[in-house]
């Protein structure tokens, strides 16, 4: 069950503070505020102030800690304009880490049926190249990393093979990857050439002048080719499919600190997109969030996994999600044999993203 957010003692009593000085509580005003003021150094003796739960603070408020001259009613209204007020100063401490957090997409994990062939597939169609593999034969699983860079610059793909799992449903609300390269024409002339298959040839997108096409790799993955100019970052879209987008759009602005780049309406073919990211479309890879009209559920299937962001700390940032309304799935902590430190967090739409410990990951690829 998820807690209370967390709020900064301090912060809480100045609050009480300001409602102790309103002109009906006039007749409490000297000794209320000196008990917050003899509270407050308190705060400060470690350099950091000290974190209590928004409810112990309203059961301090209501409890008896400034019955002297107040009446029930009064009690009663205070700690509830408390509560609000401590919501409110809450909100903003987790808006601002989120906002100071060095945060960046760094890879997507979804699941294989044959590694060695799909690895052929994206080195020798898409131009990818492996970044590195390990394997772990006692959990019985494999992974590839692959991309178009380092993994400490840019975003790059995980994939993972099961043992002896060679199929997967890749479900409903998965969308696609996307890709920018500079000749969409020629990267589907070589998918063919080398048997893969082409969902939608090249083309200018429907209302637009942008060239796309639509691949797909052996798994049934699905990847857009979108013609730009070179790119720092060719990997550079995430589409996902959700049931309600103003409150995803919410949700990631809050609680991972995303930034809405841009939103765009198509009524004619009834859906709406938003991109989301921690910078520039054309110089990192982005959240598209799709919302097909009067469609609220879709399937997730078993096939793809999360995206992987990387934060200087996963404990605040856990606290962050939660306290905007996510699910932590993994509470934040060190993963046994690599001690790398991670959370694992669901948005309201069940799809799933794990917050990855920037010096750790530094550490991994060394």
């Amino acid at each position: 069950m998820a807690m209370s957010a967390a709020v900064p003692l301090c912060s809480a009593f100045a609050a009480t503070s300001r409602l102790a000085r309103t002109s009906t509580l006039r007749t409490s005003t000297t000794s209320t505020s000196h008990r917050v003021t003899a509270l407050l150094p308190r705060s400060r003796i470690l350099g950091t102030p000290i974190f209590v739960q928004r409810r112990e603070i309203v059961s301090l408020l209501a409890g008896g800690a400034f019955t002297t001259a107040l009446g029930s009613q009064t009690q009663g209204n205070m700690a509830t304009a408390a509560s609000a007020d401590v919501a409110a100063v809450s909100d903003e401490s987790f808006l601002e880490w989120n906002k100071k957090d060095k945060r960046r997409m760094l890879h997507v994990v979804y699941r294989v049926g044959d590694l060695d062939k799909t690895i052929k597939f994206y080195t020798e169609c898409l131009g990818m190249k492996v970044l590195r593999k390990r394997d772990f034969p006692d959990e019985k699983y494999t992974n590839a990393f692959l991309g178009y860079g380092p993994e400490d610059t840019h975003f790059v793909v995980e994939l993972t093979y099961n043992y002896g799992v060679f199929s997967y449903d890749i479900g409903t609300g998965f969308g696609h990857f996307g890709l920018a390269v500079e000749d969409v024409q020629k990267v589907v002339d070589l998918v063919k050439a080398k048997g893969g298959v082409v969902s939608r040839e090249p083309g200018p997108v429907k209302g637009g002048s942008t060239v796309i096409a639509f691949i797909e790799d052996p798994d049934g993955y699905k990847f857009e080719l979108i013609q730009r100019p070179p790119t720092p970052e060719p990997f550079c879209q995430v589409m996902l499919r959700v049931g309600d987008l103003d409150r995803a759009i919410a949700f990631y602005e809050r609680a991972f600190g995303l930034q809405l780049l841009r939103k765009r309406d198509n009524p004619e073919y009834k859906y709406t997109i938003a991109m989301m990211g921690y910078g520039p479309e054309d110089k990192n890879c982005v959240l598209e969030l799709t919302y097909n009209y009067g469609v609220t559920e879709y399937t997730k299937g078993n096939a793809y996994a999360q995206i992987a962001i990387g934060t200087d700390d996963v404990y605040k940032t856990a606290e962050a999600v939660r306290h905007f309304g996510g699910k932590i799935g993994r509470e934040p902590g060190p993963i046994p044999g690599i001690n790398t430190k991670i959370t694992a967090v669901f948005d309201p739409d069940g799809w799933k993203s794990v917050f990855v410990d920037n010096a750790d990951f530094l550490r991994e690829l060394e």
